[in-house]
């Protein structure tokens, strides 16, 4: 061994319990005095408040404020991470009214983790969870000390993905009340979505007596539609997809002065199967009063929309 290499010690990690054998009169007076080590290590500042502040009939075990003055609770705990630890660090966030919750623990259980995350996710973009790992490091034989890890944490990325799983959630609840109302008010209309069920896509489809042709409704963000989709043919060219799209192409005035309005005609020659499609602007689910008025009998905006009350109307009996 060199002169060099013989001054390179070897660390050891040991429990936290080494450092810190009692949680409340050690841990947390020693963070009381040194909360800077454990910010360092979350890249926030905290200033420490209080020392086990009252919160009703139980006490924080730090009370701080962030740089904006807003209140941070941090819970310590030096054993494993267990539910009732968790449970104190929500209440006194929310009795607290703070905006950052720390737990910190020896050890941090994978459900809990988890929770921490979910948490991350689903609170407002002011809103932070962290949990931390704490443990004792030893150099040789020198002294332990506190070395802090971030196991979970809140990050831009996180947050964005909780708003996506919020809106994401919010758009399939809004479009199952959607095809609730519309099949209610389809009914009396026809009987061909008599045995479908609303559910969280933006269509719902059903047959009209032939292999491979179905009648669809539609729901997008600002408009609605009816949609023929004509897919009969296992042959990649969809030869006999053209077929039936032009020979119903061939009755297209007919069709139209039924149907009240001019339709889409999508052969698709580049695609296999080919639709014919009804779409309707001035609603969708951003406009909720449009909600219901989409039926096979009529597509009507709402009172008070550009359209007026104009009426589109479709059957389901187009000749096939």
């Amino acid at each position: 061994m060199t002169a060099e290499s013989s001054s390179i010690g070897q660390i050891q990690i040991e429990a936290i319990k080494t450092a810190f054998p009692k949680e409340a009169s050690h841990l947390t007076t020693w963070l009381e005095q040194h909360i800077d080590v454990l910010c360092e290590r979350l890249g926030i500042v905290l200033t420490v408040v209080q020392r086990e502040a009252k919160v009703g009939s139980f006490n924080v075990d730090l009370l701080c404020e962030d740089e904006n003055g807003h209140p941070a609770v941090v819970e310590n705990q030096i054993e494993q991470t267990d539910h009732d630890h968790l449970g104190k660090l929500l209440t006194y966030l929310v009795n607290m009214e703070a905006a950052t919750a720390v737990w910190v623990t020896s050890y941090a259980r994978p459900e809990h983790e988890k929770v921490i995350d979910w948490l991350n996710e689903s609170t407002p973009a002011g809103i932070s969870f962290y949990l931390v790992r704490a443990e004792a490091v030893r150099i040789d034989q020198s002294d332990p000390a506190p070395l802090f890890t971030v196991v979970a944490g809140p990050s831009e990325q996180i947050k964005k993905q909780g708003n996506e799983k919020k809106d994401w959630a919010e758009r399939h609840y809004r479009r199952v009340e959607f095809w609730k109302r519309l099949l209610e008010k389809s009914k009396g209309q026809t009987t061909l979505f008599a045995n479908i069920s609303p559910g969280t896509n933006h269509w719902i489809s059903t047959g009209v007596g032939r292999s491979g042709i179905t009648l669809s409704y539609l729901i997008l963000k600002d408009q609605g539609g009816l949609e023929l989709y004509i897919d009969c043919d296992s042959d990649m060219a969809g030869a006999r997809n053209k077929a039936i799209f032009d020979a119903l192409h061939e009755q297209k005035t007919a069709i139209e002065q039924e149907y009240g309005k001019p339709l889409e005609w999508q052969r698709l020659d580049s695609k296999r199967a080919s639709k014919i499609r009804s779409t309707v602007s001035g609603g969708g689910l951003e406009l909720t009063r449009f909600c219901g008025h989409l039926s096979i009998g009529g597509l009507s905006p709402p009172e008070g929309s550009p359209h007026g009350k104009d009426t589109t109307a479709i059957h389901a009996g187009v000749p096939l």
